[in-house]
């Protein structure tokens, strides 16, 4: 994520900036990719913290305007909840803007979001034909760390289920072009099995032996459709991360050149690599403090390919469907 000009003075702002450090009331517009000092403001602004404009008072932002169902305001939590979810959306969403997706020049779908808060019982989270279907309870430390202990996971927030739910959404986008099946299948696999039962066997029985050479994450080995997701959300985080690390002024061997713009680079190796290099020395960093790994995952050869894969198309493919 880059860092922003003060419109009104001196000093950056932050992507969560909802004023300047003297007060002054400020708004990101994501078409501009800068903040501005004016209205008008999104009409979550003073419910939810939406630090984006809109296209007219009292409309939704950009973000705000694809939630077509916003969590139960009686349930405890519900709204600070959603806020946090709402702004990890608007992260994500900003990030594949960098791509041309969901921007008034991607002529195709933009997903539709189902933010609930959950009950009694657990939200199922997914996606269906465009549907992106969220758990707002999911930014709770205490939930977060039960279900990722239990699932064994290494790395689970907000920011991550968005990557995931939405990388979904992109391969239902991609989908429509025959292209993009054929070299998806001869990569990862015939998508047509039957999910529900591959979902139920990698629940009963868990990863294959030697998922680690394949796959990103053992829960990418249960089906193809997991794979591509897994694999997509973790180009999004890698590539998030060399460009949040350029962009705070931090320097590097392993940046190619001053002023490197990963979300520009059309070599994916080169990308991948200076990524997860970058991840090494942050990880250490991290030790340092006693906090779990930033990056705690291993790139095995067949998964950079596949990591690569998702980067072609992902950088080509918005305005070309």
């Amino acid at each position: 994520m880059r860092v922003f000009a003060n419109p009104v003075g001196a000093g950056r702002l932050w992507f969560d900036n909802l004023a300047t450090a003297d007060g002054t009331p400020v708004a990101y517009d994501p078409q501009a990719r800068a903040f501005v000092p004016m209205r008008p403001f999104c009409a979550n602004r003073d419910r939810i913290g939406c630090n984006w404009i809109a296209p007219e008072e009292g409309a939704f932002c950009r973000s705000c305007a694809m939630t077509a169902l916003a969590p139960d305001p009686s349930i405890p939590n519900a709204i600070p909840n959603w806020a946090q979810t709402e702004a990890a959306k608007r992260w994500a969403l900003d990030n594949l803007g960098r791509w041309h997706w969901f921007r008034p020049e991607d002529p195709g779908a933009r997903p539709v979001f189902h933010l609930l808060a959950e009950g009694p019982t657990p939200v199922p989270m997914g996606h269906a034909e465009g549907v992106v279907t969220i758990s707002v309870a999911e930014v709770d430390p205490i939930l977060v760390t039960t279900r990722r202990e239990a699932l064994q996971e290494p790395y689970r927030t907000m920011i991550g289920h968005m990557r995931h739910e939405i990388a979904h959404m992109l391969w239902w986008r991609l989908s429509l072009r025959e292209d993009f099946m054929d070299e998806f299948r001869a990569m990862f696999g015939d998508e047509r099995i039957d999910y529900p039962a591959a979902l139920q066997y990698h629940y009963e029985n868990g990863p294959p032996e030697g998922w680690k050479q394949h796959y990103l994450t053992s829960y990418a080995s249960s089906h193809p459709h997991e794979d591509w997701a897994e694999t997509a959300s973790h180009l999004l985080h890698l590539t998030d991360i060399a460009d949040s690390f350029v962009a705070t002024g931090l320097s590097s061997p392993d940046i190619v050149s001053s002023g490197w713009d990963p979300y520009s680079e059309p070599d994916a190796g080169r990308l991948i690599q200076t990524a997860a290099a970058l991840t090494v020395g942050m990880n250490h960093v991290n030790r340092s403090m006693g906090l779990a790994d930033l990056y705690p995952f291993v790139l095995s050869e067949h998964a950079r390919h596949k990591l690569a894969f998702v980067h072609n198309w992902l950088r080509r493919g918005a305005q070309g469907l």
